[in-house]
């Protein structure tokens, strides 16, 4: 009595220092949450939405350009007179060019694949070149346009963004692919804008996670997957359309993040803030009202420590009781098995066991229902309760399946048991409503070696098993 008192003590002592640290720090994380959520649901989300409708409009008029390129008469007058005169059109996408101040106009051919620019014709597209898929992936798409961030093709050193917009005649007739170029330089300082703008970092990055555009185009490529901190979040932000997170990039250093997927470039727009002297104000409020929920925890946490004490032995016995049968369960059957054997080691008693199973139990179920069947496991559990010895365990190992450890008894001895168990299940009915049920065994029998693993055991019982039930089902076969 006195050690349980003891313990008791400790266990008192040990929530009051619990719920003092947790009453301690409770305002502290609740005005820093606070903090927290306001920047990251409410401040970046409206920041990155800002950001997202300044892209849409910069976009707009290239997009417009494109879309009265691709209703031109003159250019659809051209492809349908078979393209004779290519100077005609070479002019036309110079003066395109020059007048709206893109940085390049194309148009590609459905009819000849070839790909006309200012300067002439390129190339000619084929769908082996895997350049030459955002042309395939046009032709197919039912979208009047795609923009596509993509290397220009008449200049391999730059990076452009191109607005793709399909050419169909008055019928509706599929004549091929026109467009202008933005130079990617024109979003950077847009970027650099926006970052003087809202004072937060601000920048793209692709499909995969690598940075695809930043203020400083000169800078190393990176990986969010390869930032501190950052990485283990970047399976949520690319597999979503927008996320709110914090992280930590250095310790004590928060970085609030808010992504958003731009579908016109398909890529993640991210705006990043750092922690602010808010935080800072807030570390202030740590030790206010200190002591304002210890009551109520300790009493809760000593209701909760003697409810689970009472529950204690019911739950130890539903861990280690099979619920439908009140056999012992397959968990607990490697302890039972180490104890017997150990205990028939030093006595030099054998330890035998028998594997029964209940034959052709699935029709049992698909004819009767699966109540049925539970009132058969039941009815053949007690069989083997009654003619099973009080130093016997029985174990229910799934299913139709029972195991019998027979301590103190040979091969020869368990055999007869379980024949006497086969011939008593045999003769006993399970009565169904108006129905009586009868069921048969198949049962295997084999004998512990010292030293033996009790899985090379089970494996041994196993196929007896199999071979009783192969012979005819409804016997008793020995392991030899």
């Amino acid at each position: 009595m006195h050690r349980r008192k003891l313990y008791f003590v400790a266990a008192l002592t040990v929530l009051m220092i619990v719920g003092f640290m947790a009453t301690s720090l409770t305002s502290y994380f609740v005005a820093r949450e606070s903090l927290s959520e306001n920047i990251s649901e409410q401040m970046l989300p409206l920041t990155s939405d800002n950001i997202y409708s300044e892209i849409q409009r910069d976009l707009l008029r290239p997009i417009l350009i494109s879309s009265l390129m691709a209703t031109d008469t003159f250019l659809h007058d051209w492809v349908i007179n078979g393209e004779e005169d290519t100077q005609l059109v070479r002019n036309y996408l110079r003066e395109i060019q020059q007048q709206y101040g893109t940085i390049t106009s194309f148009f590609v051919s459905d009819a000849t694949r070839n790909y006309y620019h200012p300067d002439g014709i390129i190339k000619t597209v084929s769908a082996d070149n895997p350049d030459d898929a955002w042309y395939f992936r046009v032709r197919s798409q039912r979208e009047p346009y795609e923009i596509n961030v993509d290397v220009d093709t008449a200049d391999r050193s730059r990076l452009s963004i191109f607005i793709n917009y399909r050419v169909e005649d008055g019928r509706g007739n599929f004549l091929g692919v026109t467009g202008v170029g933005l130079a990617v330089s024109a979003v950077t300082s847009l970027i650099e804008t926006y970052q003087l703008r809202y004072g937060r970092d601000i920048y793209f990055i692709d499909r995969e996670g690598n940075v695809a555009l930043t203020q400083d185009l000169s800078g190393p490529a990176q990986r969010i997957q390869d930032r501190p901190g950052l990485g283990p979040l970047a399976t949520q932000i690319l597999t979503t359309p927008s996320a709110s997170l914090t992280y930590e990039r250095n310790p004590g250093e928060t970085v609030y993040l808010n992504s958003r997927l731009v579908p016109e470039f398909d890529w993640y727009l991210m705006v990043e803030e750092h922690d602010s002297a808010a935080e800072e104000r807030i570390e202030n409020t740590l030790l206010i009202n200190i002591g304002l929920s210890l009551g109520i925890m300790t009493l809760v946490l000593l209701v909760a420590h003697f409810t689970l004490k009472a529950y204690q032995g019911r739950l130890e016995e539903m861990a280690t009781t099979d619920r439908l049968t009140g056999a012992a369960n397959r968990h607990v059957f490697d302890g039972i098995f180490d104890n017997v054997q150990r205990s028939a080691r030093r006595n030099g008693r054998p330890v035998a066991i028998a594997c029964i199973d209940i034959d052709h139990f699935k029709e049992v179920n698909d004819t009767f229902g699966h109540q049925a069947g539970d009132m058969v496991i039941r009815a053949v559990a007690d069989v083997i309760r009654q003619h099973a010895r009080a130093s016997d365990t029985l174990c229910r190992w799934g299913g139709e399946e029972f195991l019998l450890l027979l301590d103190g008894c040979t091969a020869e001895e368990a055999a007869e048991r379980a024949e006497t168990i086969r011939k008593a299940v045999k003769k006993q009915s399970v009565v169904f409503g108006r129905e009586d049920i009868r069921v048969t065994l198949s049962c295997g029998v084999a004998q512990y070696h010292p030293g033996e693993e009790l899985f090379s055991l089970i494996a041994r019982v196993d196929a007896v098993l199999y071979r009783a039930k192969h012979e005819g089902r409804d016997r008793v076969s020995v392991a030899t």
